[in-house]
């Protein structure tokens, strides 16, 4: 026995050929015995995921990084120098390096670990059993337990566990949605296909992954697990490559150019010192070597990489908070960077919930207020609530309560919340019956619902109060005119009639709809003024989708594109669209999968959300990929890269604000560690060249402005808890009030480079200057020891408070100058040790540093606060820049 689909196509055989090759019975269905061995051959009828790497496979990849390349290069750099200057002591900063590469690795592997776990969870609880016949008995089985040949029993509200020929069938519709992406529950019929037919019209057929909205039947399984066509769709989601997330992209840009300026810093500082000292001893060179390369680790942001994966794990947890499940660390800032997210309508930006918000009746027209499946509402009037006396209250009564008796769906409320079970739109009935205070389901003889003029074409009378008479042409035309208003509202029109004295006798219709969510609008508003476009991409009709749209002020420059529309339009047409509209209706899947390509064309970072199997190419082509936990699909959930726990759009741009602050704290990251690491560099390359000028160079001998272990110091202080801080500092609420971030943009631009060139510039100058006020013969005379202990404290105090600086490209320090107390503890904490190492003994012969007085601690403060007041002048000019363009 094979879990694949029988040769021919089981949709083109006959019910008992079906039976036959499958070796079952169509009465009696399998035996537990025959039932265990086909399980224990074709395996468990699961879709398969992605194998999961071993353990350290998913540890050694936490180090797949050009940053953590370069941090590798500089280990080595930093164990070299400890061997050539003796291998005296710990090696300090390769042994830093290691630790902060080992808990990087860690903590990113101890945070996907969780996302996977939780990623489990919610498929663990959207596991679904089976109804088969085993041995003639009915049997609930796991849905993992089914196997080619069992008889599944299909009744309202199932979840179809595999794909299956159906041997009969009582009124058996089926959402396929998930699978097919139409709408409309497809009514089943188990006579053979005469000719092979699409997915969708397979009336004959059931399949994995899509739900029975009503009827019974039964059918017997032609396939199970990844031979089913949902498996299908999944095995070529699993080949499908992942493109890297953009800042995987900016990462890797960046740390290139930095391992290239790190060999070009460590070159010209080592050629630098050799020229001007003139130094030709081997001592010297390798005095010299040693400094240079000193310079050059010191340049590498090493605590970059724990940084990064402290902010986005901490983002991974606030996203999970709102209901947010991120798969990847990476994953996290992604959606800070979306321009465009690509949402469908129902359940999304609509509650899911269908609504009877109309009814429409011979003696008149009221509107029933409350939404969703809540039952808790009235009927009204110009604005009035109607008594339950009046005639026209009585007939709306009257059309509901016929609706709720046709209705074979069910309304539970579950800890304070209302779920249904069926057809949905017959759930809407019963809600609405129960707004008008109805009790028990009613139970009036021979209802008929369905479309009006399906209805109009079986009645003979009309019921207008207790008045019963027949229907004429212009009553007709009348209630037909009523029926086409409810549509032009965008509105699901039901007709209402019951059986009396032998007539259908017309009773009313109702106008459904599925309220948009009432936080939605606000979100989308959000989004807009953060400069993301929203996009609808639905299945759902013009009108009904136009109508939602408005109420959500999703925008459109022109009317909505049909998925008829789309399917004229070559590529570049389809790029001309996607850049005027905002409205997509009657879309299949594929339409979907070419919108989003034509966006990605357009250079645009594209979100997408997804709930269907059909939907997981989608996702998985998307920059990032959204899948619906309550109602999307395993697939959908494999191939994406968040999952909704709340299926609400709102939680999408609370998730994007989220991962504009991940990205912003990482940028002020870069422009602290950077701009601090430049001012190291400058202070050692002018320190070398205007050795004279500052009263480093007495006769032939010249004294190097900075020691090889005061750098690497400065680097271990300054690089650690400061930095960490500001990866974490509260998101301001300028993130959402800025577009989004160009596909094209690059992390460390034109404008961050002058940041690092002018601080790094104002903090050498502040470490020179002073060296130069102590050093012998300069205005204040002391010895060298002193003169460079002095400029070393200022090296450290000004990078300190450069993290102030740092929180902001253009807003001024003092801006909630408190609100990152972690930043401030770590301030204190480097300050404190920096003071040790000047002020014990024990350290000043470990990094040669001479105590200062108190008036010298004071002067070297001013001297670093200078910083603050360059980058104060700096960010004024470029606010006044930005206000005059």
């Amino acid at each position: 026995m094979d879990a694949a689909l029988i040769d021919p196509d089981p949709a083109l055989l006959d019910a008992t050929a079906v039976v036959e090759k499958l070796c079952t019975d169509a009465e009696l269905g399998l035996t537990a015995e025959e039932a265990a061995r086909r399980l224990a051959v074709v395996g468990a009828n699961d879709i398969e995921s992605v194998p999961p790497p071993p353990a350290y496979r998913k540890l050694l990849a936490q180090f797949r990084s050009p940053l953590i390349y370069l941090l590798l290069a500089a280990l080595v750099a930093s164990l070299a120098v400890w061997v050539v200057e003796g291998a005296g002591g710990w090696p300090v900063d390769a042994v830093v390096i290691a630790v902060i590469l080992v808990l990087n690795a860690l903590l990113g592997y101890a945070q996907e670990t969780r996302a996977e776990r939780a990623v489990s969870a919610l498929a663990r609880m959207a596991a679904t059993s089976a109804t088969v016949l085993r041995g003639g008995a009915r049997r609930t089985v796991p849905a993992s337990e089914v196997v080619p040949g069992d008889v599944l029993l299909l009744a309202e509200g199932d979840a179809v566990a595999a794909d299956a020929r159906l041997l009969s069938a009582a009124g058996l519709e089926v959402s396929e949605a998930a699978l097919t992406g139409l709408s409309e529950p497809v009514l089943k019929d188990a006579r053979t296909l005469a000719e092979p037919s699409a997915l969708g019209d397979r009336a004959d057929m059931v399949f994995k992954g899509t739900a029975v909205s009503t009827g019974v039947g039964r059918a017997v399984v032609t396939a199970t697990g990844m031979a089913t066509q949902t498996g299908q769709i999944a095995g070529l989601v699993r080949i499908a490559d992942h493109e890297p997330t953009p800042l995987q992209r900016e990462v890797a840009r960046a740390s290139r150019l930095l391992g290239i300026a790190v060999l070009v810093i460590a070159v010209v500082v080592i050629a630098t010192i050799l020229l001007v000292f003139g130094m030709r001893t081997a001592h010297d060179v390798v005095t010299a070597a040693l400094l240079g390369v000193s310079l050059a680790v010191a340049a590498v942001p090493e605590g970059l990489p724990a940084i990064m994966s402290v902010v986005l794990a901490l983002g991974m947890r606030r996203m999970a908070a709102q209901n947010a499940v991120v798969k990847q660390l990476s994953s996290a800032e992604t959606l800070g960077s979306a321009s465009v997210v690509c949402s469908g309508k129902t359940g999304t930006l609509t509650t899911g919930e269908l609504t009877i918000v109309r009814v429409v009746t011979p003696l008149g027209e009221v509107r029933v207020t409350g939404a969703g499946y809540r039952p808790e509402g009235h009927l009204e009037r110009g604005g009035a609530a109607l008594d339950e006396g009046d005639g026209l209250w009585r007939q709306a009564a009257l059309v509901v309560d016929g609706g709720a008796a046709a209705a074979h769906a069910t309304l539970e409320a579950d800890d304070g919340r209302w779920t249904i079970r069926g057809d949905p739109v017959e759930a809407a009935f019963l809600v609405a019956h129960k707004k008008l205070g109805g009790g028990p389901r009613p139970t009036p003889a021979d209802v008929t619902t369905g479309d009006p003029d399906e209805v109009l074409g079986h009645c003979t009378h009309l019921r207008a109060g207790d008045r019963v008479a027949p229907l004429d042409d212009a009553t007709r035309a009348t209630i037909r005119s009523a029926a086409e208003r409810l549509r032009l509202d965008a509105l699901h029109a039901m007709a209402v009639a019951c059986r009396s004295d032998g007539h259908l006798v017309y009773l009313g219709m109702v106008g459904i709809t599925d309220p948009p969510r009432p936080e939605a609008a606000a979100a989308i508003a959000e989004a807009r003024r953060a400069g993301v476009r929203v996009v609808m991409i639905t299945g759902d009709h013009p009108q009904a989708a136009a109508r939602i749209a408005r109420k959500l002020g999703i925008e459109d420059r022109e009317s909505a594109v049909s998925g008829t529309q789309l399917a004229t339009l070559d590529d570049e047409q389809l790029r001309e669209t996607v850049r005027l509209h905002s409205q997509y209706t009657q879309v299949s899947p594929a339409d979907k999968q070419r919108i989003i390509d034509a966006l990605q064309a357009e250079h645009e970072i594209v979100a997408v959300t997804g709930e269907g199997i059909n939907d997981a190419p989608a996702l998985k082509a998307a920059d990032i990929g959204i899948a619906m936990d309550r109602s999307g699909t395993e697939v959908a959930r494999e191939a994406a890269d968040m999952i909704l726990a709340d299926d609400n759009f709102a939680t999408i741009v609370q998730a994007i604000r989220e991962g504009r602050g991940i990205f912003s704290n990482i940028k002020k990251t870069l422009r602290y560690l950077l701009s601090s690491n430049m001012g190291e560099i400058f202070t050692v390359f002018f320190g070398v060249v205007l050795a004279g000028a500052i009263g480093l160079s007495q006769g032939h001998t010249v004294a190097l402005p900075l020691l090889a272990t005061q750098i690497l110091w400065i680097n271990l202080l300054t690089d650690g808890a400061p930095a960490l801080a500001l990866g974490v500092d509260p998101h301001a609420d300028e993130v959402m009030n800025l577009p989004p971030r160009s596909a094209s943009d690059r992390v460390i631009d034109g404008r961050m480079w002058n940041n690092i060139v002018v601080i790094g510039a104002a903090v050498a100058a502040a470490t020179l200057v002073t060296i130069h006020l102590y050093a012998p013969g300069g205005p204040l005379p002391s010895s060298l020891d002193t003169a460079r202990t002095a400029g070393f404290t200022v090296l450290v105090i000004a990078q300190l408070i450069n993290t102030i600086n740092a929180r902001s490209e253009t807003r001024t320090a003092f801006h909630r100058f408190f609100a990152n107390r972690w930043l401030w503890a770590a301030i204190g904490l480097s300050a404190l040790l920096q003071v040790a190492v000047v002020q014990l003994p024990v350290l000043n012969t470990a990094f040669t540093t001479t105590p200062l007085s108190p008036s010298q601690w004071l002067v070297c403060v001013a001297m670093a606060s200078s910083v603050l007041w360059v980058s104060e002048i700096r960010k004024l000019i470029l606010r006044h820049r930005t206000s005059r363009s």
